[in-house]
């Protein structure tokens, strides 16, 4: 179960957009072979509601693109009435936005782009500084089989 929640008013974020979302998420749970029931809740929030979460949470006091906090914690599943919970994804849309200009795509692909970032986070995978190694390979595989344009 995809729960989506937008909580800023800074970047129009029409139904159809929250669908994309919701999308882009079921078909990464079922690349990434996760349960399809498999409860994930996104937050679409503004640079300073993610800079306040950016700063208690990693002790960064800047904005951020997209936090996410598992459930995992190197543990199974969490599991409340046998829906595996992964976690949490917040997306700053005033970051999104920005980068998708700076990289010259749509909206739509950068935000696919951090709810895939966000996803492997929450089923266990990391990075380091740079983003180089598995977890970048596995995300522009996917990337790549969700084939969402520019």
């Amino acid at each position: 179960m995809i729960l989506m929640q937008n909580d800023q008013v800074e970047v129009a974020c029409s139904e159809a957009l929250l669908s994309f979302c919701e999308q882009v998420l079921t078909r990464t749970l079922g690349i990434l072979q996760l349960p399809a029931e498999a409860e994930v809740s996104v937050m679409l929030v503004n640079n300073e509601a993610i800079q306040a979460l950016n700063l208690e949470y990693r002790g960064l006091d800047r904005p951020t693109d997209v936090l996410s906090f598992s459930q995992l914690e190197g543990e199974e599943l969490f599991d409340v009435r046998d829906v595996p919970i992964l976690g949490d994804i917040v997306i700053s849309m005033e970051q999104a936005q920005a980068q998708a200009v700076d990289y010259g795509h749509s909206l739509e692909r950068e935000l696919a782009f951090l709810l895939v970032h966000g996803l492997l986070h929450l089923a266990g995978y990391d990075h380091d500084e740079e983003f180089t190694g598995t977890m970048r390979d596995k995300q522009e595989a996917i990337m790549q089989e969700l084939a969402i344009g520019r």
